[in-house]
């Protein structure tokens, strides 16, 4: 049995915790505000506070400041109903034994001030202000998040994260970041799966002064602008087999190696990765190292897609500026979001643009319409055309088309162009004009 003390300005879910806490043999105490939770706990000794973090007054996070500087302090479960990763974070840093969001189980509850009864000695924390929240979300998977991230966050670990396109898998990795002792430190992100493989090395690892064509001067790469602090690379998934070898012997040895030198040196980077891909499928197809896997994810959160946890987009529609009817949150509330939370700012910036508001559900409708486009059909639906002698091309017109797709990859850069196809510039150059290749008509 544990004397806990129940604080929560909203009576129905004082009483209703009270209730069940009583059910499961704990004696209990009410109160509506920090202040009288104070005042009760002077007054009767207490094992466990279960506080609301928002309530008129001082809240949550300032009543458990004030009950960490106390004598053999209980263990305080704080609940909220508008969780975020900055205010988990600082619980846990003054010293919060769990942080629960509404709405939850009883049972939930029961179990955690369950495992509360032992009391504990933290030291006070000053509270300092913290910045807007970089994610939003009381979701139970989001709390979840917010309660890995601040656990991994001190850990001199690497972290894979893995998440669908648009559900915030970089946010979670700069929070990871600002959590960690190398907050102060650079945080430099790569999109793997924006680059072209041949260019990879490049931007991970630099290059020296004439490295390749009309490379002038020696350029610093990715991981030698993050050391010391954290180098993110999003969509690892989609780095080659070959460039998976080059970023393991990395990990294992921590020694850069520019193009074009033949001298290394060492730098201190934690890597955090990210991908959409299933990569355990991967690595049983042979397309992932089974090596570079096991060095990537020391440690993984998964970062849970807006279908999940739908609850949570009246708080995010807030947080972007919007006020949406009821109309409004009934059309979003059934849309399964494949672009997750980076498609609901795009139809909530729409929507707005067009009506002037979020009370207007047929302009939502029409800009979650606009941004879904229809998937092609199965690739088991699609006839194979036959091959003909007029499929037949020449060398020639064979090597043109393959270099005009690079050219339009690299947005017209030749000499990026030439290092993806492997010739000098002045050989690109020459092809160029034998062929009949211009840029600015293809």
């Amino acid at each position: 049995m544990a004397r806990v003390l129940v604080v929560d300005d909203d009576t129905g879910i004082r009483e209703s915790a009270v209730m069940a806490l009583e059910k499961a043999g704990h004696r209990t105490f009410q109160a509506s505000d920090a202040t009288s939770a104070l005042q009760t706990m002077r007054e009767h000794r207490v094992d466990v506070v279960v506080s609301d973090i928002y309530m008129p007054g001082e809240d949550g996070l300032a009543l458990l400041q004030s009950i960490s500087t106390r004598k053999d302090p209980p263990r305080v479960i704080l609940m909220t109903a508008r969780g975020t990763i900055e205010t988990a974070a600082l619980a846990a840093r003054i010293g919060a034994f769990d942080y629960l969001a509404k709405p939850f189980d009883l049972s939930q509850l029961i179990s955690r001030v369950s495992a509360a009864v032992m009391p504990q000695q933290e030291k006070p924390v000053e509270i300092e202000p913290s910045p807007p929240s970089r994610m939003i979300g009381a979701h139970p998977s989001m709390v979840q998040m917010y309660k890995a991230i601040t656990r991994v966050a001190a850990q001199p670990i690497p972290v894979l994260i893995l998440g669908e396109s648009g559900s915030g898998k970089e946010l979670v990795a700069q929070s990871i970041h600002e959590l960690s002792d190398r907050a102060d430190a650079p945080f430099v992100a790569i999109n793997c799966g924006a680059i072209p493989d041949t260019l990879l090395e490049n931007e991970l690892f630099g290059s020296t002064r004439g490295a390749y064509t009309d490379s002038r001067q020696d350029r610093r790469g990715a991981l030698s602008r993050a050391d010391g602090g954290t180098l993110f690379l999003d969509e690892i998934g989609d780095i080659s087999p070959a460039f998976q070898v080059k970023l393991l012997r990395f990990l294992q040895d921590g020694m850069v190696t520019p193009l074009g030198s033949d001298k290394s040196h060492r730098v201190n980077v934690r890597v955090i990765a990210a991908t959409h891909r299933n990569l355990k499928q991967l690595i049983a197809d042979g397309r992932f190292r089974e090596d570079l896997y096991y060095r990537l994810a020391a440690y993984e959160i998964r970062v849970p897609p807006l279908r999940e946890r739908k609850s949570d987009i009246p708080l995010l529609i807030a947080n972007l500026g919007g006020a949406p009817s009821q109309s409004v949150l009934d059309v979003m509330s059934a849309h399964d979001w494949p672009g997750n939370v980076r498609e609901l700012e795009q139809v909530v910036r729409r929507a707005t643009i067009d009506s002037g508001g979020l009370t207007d559900s047929k302009a939502v409708e029409r800009a979650i319409r606009d941004l879904n486009v229809a998937p092609p059909p199965p690739a088991a639906q699609i006839e194979p055309e036959e091959s003909s002698s007029d499929d037949l091309i020449s060398l020639d017109e064979a090597e043109r088309r393959h270099i005009v797709a690079v050219l339009k990859a690299t947005a017209g850069n030749q000499t990026q162009a030439a290092f993806i196809l492997g010739i000098e510039r002045k050989t690109l150059a020459r092809k160029m004009k034998r062929l009949s290749i211009e840029i600015d008509k293809e």
